[in-house]
């Protein structure tokens, strides 16, 4: 027997979500968006509908919403049957839409610009702030385009929009491959969940050509002798360089990101100083890291209590001091493409360093000591070996020194 139920997409959010529409018939399942959106805390999952409160006082429009929207999908399967058609998800998706617009139900239609914006506002409340500043700057660059060339909406983000969009960005603003990768990238998820909303049907942007550019950065990794340099070094008359300096081994040591590094607590902790474990906020994922000797001499001399760290801006200038105080200045061959040109640069590598230089090292420096990647991935938080393979930063000298030691070689 054909069954209708409403859920929600995530019934764990703090803030408003969306209600799917499930309709189980005939051994299928058809998934259909209702475009109407709702806190958990004011759902009623026994009975599928807004929980009849003052604190939601619309519960008797937003119900009656549902109500019409059950009564749709059961009209529509009931006439399919009765004309003698077999029902699919794509007639049914069809028929519903039709009867939803003849009772006035179907949403007004919005722009992608306008959908874009509202989105951004949401997202303010349960995203990083790092995300947030990527969507806006992906909004500025997509409004300007707007303005300039052709008014952009869900149906003509096409592949010849890529085409020319990657081009603007390319060529107008000078930006580096991986900044427009990671601009489409954006644009991209935008239409995902305009398109899980039900407010966009065009979904070519999915296609194959449609893909997030990317290009392997020359990015450095600091060895064990480099880290030991640092270690060496006697900043106790200079404290912001003394706490960069140590926040910075604290990182290359356990392989966290500059968010989790600097958020150490003496809870993470285990009572004999050998184990750390920490929520990361990037993933929510619980990681556990052994403490490496110079992590531990660290937390002893601030007593499990690390200092408040600065800004990462300020962090990664005061870091080049450091690193220029610790001799790291042999000479580094950068290129990137930029604008659709090649550009090669030398510097010296103090001036490479960043935060996140850190958590490249700790990936390098355990795989080169032949500790097994999917070890390492534990505590880097990566999913596939292809993007953990991405991290490990060593020459084709050191890859063959490193197979030296293999049985195959001997």
């Amino acid at each position: 027997m054909a069954q209708a139920k409403f859920t929600l997409k995530e019934p764990s959010s703090k803030t408003n979500t969306l209600v799917y529409l499930i309709y189980n018939y005939q051994y299928s399942r058809f998934k259909y968006s209702t475009s109407e959106s709702i806190n958990p805390k004011f759902w009623n999952p026994i009975s599928q509908r807004a929980k009849e409160t003052k604190q939601f006082p619309e519960y008797p429009e937003f119900n009656t919403r549902l109500d019409k929207i059950e009564n749709a999908i059961k009209n529509v399967f009931r006439r399919l049957l009765n004309d003698g058609i077999q029902p699919n998800n794509t007639l049914l998706k069809k028929e519903i839409e039709n009867e939803l617009s003849d009772h006035r139900l179907k949403p007004k239609k919005r722009s992608f610009l306008s959908f874009v914006e509202s989105y951004i506002k949401e997202s303010a409340l349960n995203k990083r702030e790092g995300t947030i500043k990527v969507y806006n700057t992906t909004f500025k660059y997509l409004k300007e385009y707007s303005s300039k060339y052709k008014t952009i909406d869900f149906e003509n983000i096409t592949l010849e929009f890529y085409n020319h969009y990657t081009a603007f960005l390319a060529q107008e603003h000078l930006l580096s491959a991986n900044t427009v990768g990671k601009h489409i990238k954006t644009i991209k998820s935008f239409m995902n969940e305009a398109t899980e909303r039900g407010i966009n049907e065009n979904l070519e942007f999915r296609k194959k050509k449609f893909k997030t550019i990317r290009e392997e950065a020359d990015t450095v990794y600091l060895s064990i002798k480099e880290l030991e340099q640092f270690e060496k070094l006697k900043l106790s008359a200079t404290p912001r360089l003394d706490k960069v300096r140590d926040l910075f081994l604290i990182g290359c040591y356990t392989g966290l990101r500059f968010s989790d590094f600097t958020q150490i607590q003496p809870e993470n902790i285990n009572n004999d100083n050998t184990m750390l474990f920490i929520r990361t906020q990037k993933t929510s994922e619980r990681v556990a890291i052994p403490l490496h000797k110079t992590v531990r001499t660290i937390l002893k001399k601030y007593n499990n209590k690390l200092p408040k760290a600065y800004t990462n801006q300020v962090t990664n200038t005061y870091l080049k001091e450091v690193a220029s105080l610790a001799n790291i200045k042999e000479l580094v061959e950068t290129t990137i493409t930029r604008g659709g040109k090649v550009e090669k640069s030398v510097s010296p590598k103090f001036k490479l360093i960043s935060t996140h230089t850190a958590r490249r090292s700790f990936a390098t420096n355990l795989y080169i000591a032949d500790i097994p990647a999917i070890s390492i991935m534990k505590i880097t938080g990566h999913k596939t070996e292809r993007s953990f393979m991405q991290y490990i930063r060593i020459t084709q000298e050191q890859n063959a020194d490193k197979l030296l030691t293999h049985a195959f070689f001997q």
